[in-house]
């Protein structure tokens, strides 16, 4: 399968030269890097070319970098049935420019979109509907982004024994930790709760 997918990277970068500006093989999986400008290009493409065929679209999600100048990743997965191959497309964006709707290739993309906006903050031109989809009604800011605090907002939520909905202060129960991720499976570089007692 790696293979296969070098050689449709290998086959992008060639007939997308000016939209590549790179792409690699990690984990299995390919991803292709592209200018912001050329989304609608690339996406066309990547549906339509007969080595291609991604006809269906998995998902578009955001990803926040608030060090960097363009803070935001956009990433498509696509997948082409027709060829059992996947395939992910990035580009970056900033708060301010926004990136070309792709729902005239996949009307899927509408909800995606929006979630993206929502959660990120970042915006789609040409998209039919940009509003909140997850937030409630006049919610400010953007919760997914790393740089969204923590305290200070309303939760609204069902009260079972009220038979209503109340809006109630966030509380955290706990300060903000920060996670490794490191598997103990990978050797943990320190002593893992519990494993103190398998040492006796």
């Amino acid at each position: 399968m790696s293979e296969a997918l070098k050689t449709l990277g290998e086959h992008i970068a060639a007939a997308l030269p000016s939209a590549v500006t790179g792409w690699r093989l990690e984990h299995g999986e390919l991803t292709v890097d592209i200018h912001r400008d050329q989304v609608l290009d690339v996406i066309r493409f990547l549906r339509d070319d007969a080595a291609c065929r991604f006809t269906t679209m998995i998902d578009l999600c955001g990803v926040d970098y608030p060090q960097r100048a363009e803070r935001f990743d956009v990433v498509y997965h696509l997948l082409s049935m027709h060829l059992n191959q996947r395939i992910r497309v990035k580009l970056t964006t900033d708060e301010d420019t926004p990136v070309d709707s792709i729902i005239e290739l996949y009307p899927v993309a509408d909800w995606f979109e929006r979630e993206a906006f929502d959660m990120y903050g970042i915006a789609f031109a040409n998209h039919p509907d940009l509003r909140r989809l997850l937030t409630d009604y006049g919610f400010e800011g953007h919760p997914l982004r790393k740089d969204f605090p923590l305290t200070g907002f309303v939760e609204v939520r069902w009260d079972e024994e009220q038979k209503r909905v109340v809006h109630e202060p966030v509380q955290l129960v706990q300060e903000f930790r920060d996670f490794d991720f490191m598997s103990p499976w990978e050797g943990a570089k320190y002593v893992l709760p519990g494993d103190e007692k398998a040492e006796g």
